[in-house]
């Protein structure tokens, strides 16, 4: 009994961490199209996917071994879309200045801890609601790919189903899965042609251009992103599972990765609700045990960093419904823990408020979807649950402030 309990702990850790690969494949679209906005080179271009995979993965793998926690640091993925949306805008130097100006700002929340007293008094629930229409998009794609490509989507969700009923203890069923869709995409001619470009990427130094209508538009906006959608959210998730998150040293490493970092490509770091839900969720295994998914997966994001010349290829080769089948299995689970922690009360209306907003295209004050899903959430709980909110802030201890 005891080397089955051992081979189904290594089975749900092997089978977090390949998900979370496979969510970092998965976006790797969106710097791609943001490089190819900007003009930027195939050299540039690798250094850039270097900094978003390799850089953040180092991070993750140090987080894990300092304090011994399921913490996985990414390139913000917001930050990079919000690039997609204004390459035609400003000049890549100018990017990199606004973000170096972003990460400032954040290291200066970090200094009056100012996440912390944040995370102490928003609800849970509301988090959850937020986490939960994040989720959904992810997952019903897999769902919209299937009228698109029945056969390839169809037999990579078989796959799945019956590696999750016959071979879940032995193995995580996100692996049949990914083998068999690329087995019916090569035997029905969906695969691209392999990647090219297999040498070490040479990091590309960029100087910063500091521009004030660049710095003005896009550095507010990151550090909203970073700190108030992706950190403490993320914060308050670990501590809902039992962890004591370490949120000046999350945010001081989110500050300084944006500075540092982004002379090799704009990037915002920062810890990923998704991600954390499931390096940290209760399907990672034990409590004491869930670092190792996260440790792997760090690990799995430093390769691809390596190798970014051959990473930046890759959605031309794997089709693109079967990594959007593959993204929406990672993050199922995921879905369904989020939604009980939803409906099971005391709050109801905020969190669903905050996901219906963050299912939304709101746009506004430059803000999106995520940050006014907390911002409605928070303010339709005080509104109209007050008192659940005070019993909330009770069971923790009074943390009000």
């Amino acid at each position: 009994m005891f080397e089955r309990v051992k081979a189904d702990d290594w089975s749900s850790t092997i089978g977090i961490a390949t998900r979370v690969v496979i969510l970092f494949a998965a976006v790797l679209p969106v710097p791609l199209a943001a490089a190819q906005g900007l003009g930027l080179t195939a050299d540039e271009t690798a250094s850039w996917i270097m900094a978003i995979y390799g850089l953040t993965g180092l991070l993750s793998v140090a987080f894990v071994l300092f304090f011994r926690q399921p913490l996985v640091a990414t390139a913000n993925l917001f930050a990079l879309i919000f690039v997609v949306s204004i390459s035609q805008e400003f000049h890549y130097p100018q990017l990199i200045g606004a973000f170096i100006v972003a990460g400032a700002g954040v290291l200066l929340i970090s200094a009056f801890n100012l996440t912390g007293r944040l995370a102490a008094w928003l609800p849970a629930p509301i988090i959850f609601g937020l986490l939960s229409g994040a989720v959904i998009s992810i997952v019903w794609e897999a769902f919209t790919a299937l009228g698109q490509a029945p056969l390839l989507v169809g037999g990579t969700l078989l796959a799945y189903l019956l590696g999750r009923r016959f071979l879940s203890h032995f193995l995580p069923a996100i692996l049949p899965a990914l083998v068999v869709g690329l087995l019916i995409a090569g035997l029905t001619g969906q695969i691209g042609p392999l990647p090219a470009r297999w040498l070490l990427p040479a990091p590309q130094f960029t100087a910063p251009a500091f521009s004030l209508p660049a710095i003005v538009t896009i550095s507010p906006i990151l550090v909203v992103l970073i700190v108030l959608q992706a950190n403490l959210p993320s914060i308050i998730f670990l501590r809902e599972e039992g962890y004591e998150p370490p949120v000046r040293a999350v945010d001081t490493a989110s500050g300084l990765g944006a500075i540092l970092g982004s002379l090799i490509g704009p990037i915002g770091v920062s810890l990923s609700l998704p991600i954390t839900s499931l390096v940290a969720g209760p399907e990672a295994g034990a409590v004491g045990l869930r670092r190792r998914a996260a440790l792997l997966a760090g690990a799995g994001a430093v390769v691809i960093g390596l190798f970014a010349g051959f990473a930046a290829e890759l959605p031309a080769f794997i089709p693109p419904a079967l990594l959007a089948t593959l993204a929406g299995l990672a993050l199922f689970n995921v879905l369904v823990n989020a939604l009980q922690k939803v409906t099971e009360g005391p709050l109801v209306l905020g969190p669903v408020s905050a996901l219906a907003v963050s299912l939304s295209d709101i746009s506004l004050l430059g803000f999106g979807p995520f940050f006014w899903a907390l911002v409605v959430g928070v303010t339709v709980s005080l509104l109209l649950e007050r008192d659940a909110m005070r019993a909330l802030a009770r069971e923790k201890g009074g943390e009000t402030d």
